[in-house]
């Protein structure tokens, strides 16, 4: 067994120069297949709204359902560096909330981290949790809690208003006690700025391959259903495609009974079958 993922760990990549390793993760059985890829960093994102629940938005995301996923991805990654990501509601109305749902990712699901989509008006709730000893990944640039506000996913960080903007934050996240940030759907060029000043890890959501490292929807990676086809991701399968497959072959099989076959089946000993045959 590899020894645990710790913040330490993902600095000393950023140092070397070795990219980190983040995939989104919502239950056990995934996290067991993550863990013995020896994944860096497991991500349990409140994209779980829209990837597993079906909603349009991340936004209906629940605390008691992060937390009761997060725990059964940890029982399956041990030792991932694991982080919550922290629902709408659950940190903006005031430090005290932050806190109390911070520590429910720690305490009760054995997170190493938490996330939250962050702007400067945020800076007081991340040092107030980063000095209460919670790690802080910073989530900037693309937020998707914000998609009833913005009105639709774009890019961030055309502009240099824009690019001034991202980069102030990160800095001003790091100098708060954010231990990592991530980047969503900025510019290449932001991205590795943002990169080059923060000494922290920096990981990108379509942010191009300048940052530390790398997170994908682990649904758009195998290309199950529901998977995005946004420009930045790409396939590493047609799991989706798979899975009919077999869900056809079964069908058919049940369909004209030889599923299931006698390798299948139980049977009684010969002695109690004869006396079932005289009942």
């Amino acid at each position: 067994m590899r020894e645990k993922i710790t913040i330490q760990t993902l600095l000393n990549h950023k140092q070397a120069g070795k990219g980190i390793s983040m995939l989104t993760c919502y239950d056990y059985a995934t996290a067991t297949s993550l863990e013995a890829a020896e994944i860096d960093t497991i991500l349990v994102g409140d994209s779980l709204a829209s990837v597993l629940l079906g909603y349009r938005s991340t936004i209906p995301a629940e605390m008691d359902l992060m937390i009761a996923l997060s725990l059964a991805v940890r029982k399956g990654a041990p030792s991932a560096y694991l982080i919550g990501d922290m629902p709408f509601l659950s940190y903006q109305p005031s430090i005290e909330h932050a806190m109390l749902n911070a520590g429910r990712f720690l305490k009760e699901a054995q997170c190493d981290a938490v996330k939250l989509e962050v702007s400067q008006y945020h800076e007081p709730i991340v040092k107030a949790l980063s000095e209460a000893g919670i790690s802080v990944m910073a989530h900037i640039g693309l937020r998707p809690q914000h998609i009833d506000k913005v009105g639709q996913y774009k890019c961030q960080g055309k502009t240099i208003a824009q690019a001034k903007a991202i980069i102030e934050d990160a800095k001003r996240m790091e100098d708060a006690g954010a231990t990592t940030i991530l980047l969503e759907a900025v510019t290449t060029e932001v991205a590795q700025k943002v990169t080059e000043i923060c000494t922290i890890p920096v990981i990108s959501c379509g942010s191009g391959p300048a940052c530390d490292g790398q997170v994908l929807v682990i649904h758009d990676l195998l290309g199950l259903p529901g998977a995005s086809d946004a420009k930045f991701i790409k396939q590493y399968g047609q799991l989706g495609l798979q899975m009919t497959s077999c869900i056809k072959q079964y069908i058919e099989e049940v369909a004209v009974k030889s599923f299931p076959a006698p390798q299948h089946c139980y049977h009684m000993v010969a002695s109690d079958k004869s006396q079932l045959e005289k009942l």
